[in-house]
């Protein structure tokens, strides 16, 4: 399988809850031939990546480069004397922001 293998994100299809992955979740792909506009013939066998349900995803942390799950953390920031609330994305396993 695919299990452990890191590539990135190439689409991300939010209606199915799935992502494609670059390099991961190969489909082999059987094409008849036909002539596309140009005039040319195409068709055989093509490998390309197959959408992979999001739950067998993880974000790779940049520290420790192992996967993580991703939290949200609310911080003041002070800007030229004016209180701003911010949402950071931070790695949960090291605690270091995103």
């Amino acid at each position: 399988g695919d299990r452990g293998k890191q590539g990135k994100v190439l689409e991300v299809l939010v209606e199915q809850n799935r992502v494609i992955v670059e390099g991961v979740n190969y489909a082999t792909k059987h094409t008849r031939v036909g002539q596309t506009q140009r005039g040319t013939k195409t068709g055989g066998i093509e490998t390309i990546e197959a959408p992979i349900h999001i739950s067998n995803v993880a974000l790779v942390d940049p520290e420790t480069k192992k996967p993580t799950k991703v939290g949200h953390r609310v911080e003041e920031q002070v800007k030229d004397g004016v209180k701003r609330t911010v949402r950071v994305r931070y790695a949960k396993k090291s605690g270091k922001d995103l």
